[in-house]
């Protein structure tokens, strides 16, 4: 089976993270690859799992 090309989707949710639709293959500092689906991405700096999200927007009062 030929596995097809897909197209990401990215939503920027109102005060909040990044949500993407999909598969994201991460490259890891060790050089390991990891396949995330659906991973949620931090976009106001404070997320103590960079680079995902990890609701620290809603602490900091994030707007943006």
């Amino acid at each position: 089976m030929e596995k097809k090309d897909s197209l990401l989707k990215i939503k920027v949710l109102p005060n909040a993270p990044l949500q993407v639709q999909g598969s994201v293959e991460l490259i890891m500092t060790d050089g390991s690859k990891v396949v995330i689906e659906n991973p949620l991405l931090c976009r106001c700096g404070a997320s103590q799992n960079k680079p995902f999200c990890d609701g620290s927007h809603a602490k900091i009062g994030f707007k943006g």
